[in-house]
């Protein structure tokens, strides 16, 4: 009898491992709508288009780096680059909830910070608010980043794919 619930102990403890934490998020939703060809970012608008083709199939309101104005010059300077980019990476663990990478810098982007003699920085991201951005609770509060809730970065998640141009105006 001892041994039958010693091996039910086991089982139940299997069990409630198994059904696991936040810490390993993966969105659930499949995204199901027509292909994203690019995204569209307008920084002075504060909006940020997913699109295919010619259509536009979502928009979103977004907070940037904590000094918008510009193109992002340098590692540090809080603005969010201008320019073309390629979706590149997806981040289920982020500290941000998820995020979606942007490859930033490009070639011209390290010849311009080294011009200076300064690193062009890295690590831009979309990304969802996370604990840091509901506390905060104020706009553009990101290090260079694009910030979206954490409901809309699940939703983005599903619709983005590597290589899909980002095209972020000023």
């Amino acid at each position: 009898m001892r041994a039958i619930r010693a091996f039910l102990a086991v089982v139940a403890v299997a069990v409630v491992a198994s059904c696991g934490g936040g810490d390993s998020l993966q969105p659930s939703k499949t995204y199901q709508g027509p292909p994203i060809t690019q995204v569209v970012v307008k920084k002075a608008d504060r909006k940020m288009y997913l699109v295919s083709g010619k259509e536009v199939v979502k928009s979103y309101r977004i907070n940037l780096g904590n000094q918008p104005a510009g193109p992002k010059q340098f590692e540090g300077d809080g603005r969010t680059p201008e320019g073309m980019y390629f979706i590149d990476r997806f981040n289920p663990r982020s500290r941000y909830h998820l995020s979606v990478g942007i490859s930033y810098p490009s070639a011209q982007d390290v010849a311009q910070a080294a011009a200076m003699g300064l690193r062009p920085g890295g690590d831009i991201f979309i990304h969802g608010l996370g604990p840091e951005g509901r506390a905060l609770n104020r706009p553009d509060w990101t290090a260079g980043c694009i910030a979206v809730t954490d409901e809309e970065i699940e939703e983005i998640f599903t619709m983005l794919r590597p290589g899909v141009p980002i095209f972020i105006y000023p």
